[in-house]
């Protein structure tokens, strides 16, 4: 028996991988990726050359992975989502994500840094803020 249904489910055929624009693509998310992460380099140095190699290395890893969508979403909230190529969109979303990516890393290291900070800033006062000792602070 035919089936309209089927038909149509096989004439739907996957996105491919391997499309004209792929290697551009490809190089846009590189070329991104270095500049955010060379940006972020000069923008706030690194303590010495591990560091700066491991800010670069996360820096292109995020921009690779996540730089088409970053590219897509910044640029469908500030509505110029159909007055750019996607190779620009990839490029800015890349470098953008790669920039970014030690920022966001620095902050919540920061955070949890504080945070264990605090913990053991309770526990070690002899006139701590976790209600021990509280006869001696009156004296």
């Amino acid at each position: 028996m035919f089936d309209p249904h089927l038909v149509e489910l096989r004439a739907i055929q996957p996105p491919s991988m391997f499309h004209e624009l792929t290697p551009t693509l490809w190089l846009a998310k590189l070329v991104g990726a270095m500049a955010g992460s060379l940006i972020s380099i000069a923008y706030v140095l690194p303590h010495g050359r591990r560091e700066a190699f491991l800010r670069l290395g996360v820096g292109v890893a995020t921009g690779v992975v996540f730089g088409g969508t970053v590219g897509a979403k910044l640029f469908d909230v500030l509505g110029l989502l159909d007055k750019i190529s996607v190779v620009e969109m990839t490029l800015v979303g890349a470098a953008a994500c790669s920039l970014f990516a030690w920022w966001g890393l620095g902050m919540m290291r920061r955070g949890v840094e504080g945070w264990i900070e605090r913990k053991l800033d309770r526990g070690t006062r002899p006139n701590g803020r976790d209600g021990q000792n509280k006869h001696q602070e009156r004296r």
